[in-house]
């Protein structure tokens, strides 16, 4: 039995750096939902909300697609450009402008 003292012991996740980042990914695509699909009518309804609450200055929760989840936050719209599918969002916690897609939104209604 001495001899396998100064043996090191065999370690099966040596590489587990790289495995583990493989699985993330892997796992992270399984939490991945896919982007709901709009309405004309429910991103008219969206849009008309969005213009509201720009002029009366309310604060919204809005609720839209990133990198494969669904994203809830809440702001102030600063600014909508129907045409240019755009519009600025004012974040509630950090007061950060946020350019954002009008078709990334899944839904936007007053607080």
């Amino acid at each position: 039995m001495d001899h396998y003292r100064g043996m090191k012991k065999w370690r099966p996740f040596a590489s587990m750096p790289e495995q583990y980042t493989g699985l993330q990914e892997v796992i992270n695509k399984q939490a991945e939902v896919p982007q709901p699909l709009m309405t004309e009518e429910q991103m008219e309804q969206i849009n008309f909300t969005l213009i509201e609450a720009l002029h009366t200055n309310k604060q919204v929760y809005l609720t839209y697609y990133k990198n494969g989840q669904n994203i809830t936050d809440t702001g102030f719209i600063q600014f909508v450009d129907s045409l240019g599918d755009q519009f600025i969002f004012i974040d509630e916690v950090f007061e950060l402008k946020n350019k954002m897609r009008l078709s990334e939104l899944i839904d936007v209604r007053f607080t």
